[in-house]
């Protein structure tokens, strides 16, 4: 079962999305999705995965230089 995780990020361009996009694929293989809307105000990422916790995601986001915080 794939759980589907949100996030409020710092994400504003689509240069940040393809910077971090290897990251992203790496993280989710093949089971999973993800994607960011950024017209929204929060700029939402959201990951479907079977086997990542939020606050692994939000760390590598950090860690790449982003704020991301998992919205509840």
């Amino acid at each position: 079962m794939k759980n589907v995780l949100v996030f409020k990020t710092s994400v504003t361009g689509k240069d940040e999305v393809k910077k971090l996009q290897p990251l992203l694929n790496r993280l989710v293989n093949q089971n999973g999705y993800w994607n960011f809307d950024l017209e929204d105000c929060d700029n939402i990422l959201r990951v479907e995965t079977q086997s990542l916790s939020a606050p692994i995601i939000a760390s590598l986001l950090q860690k790449s230089g982003f704020n991301c915080e998992e919205l509840q």
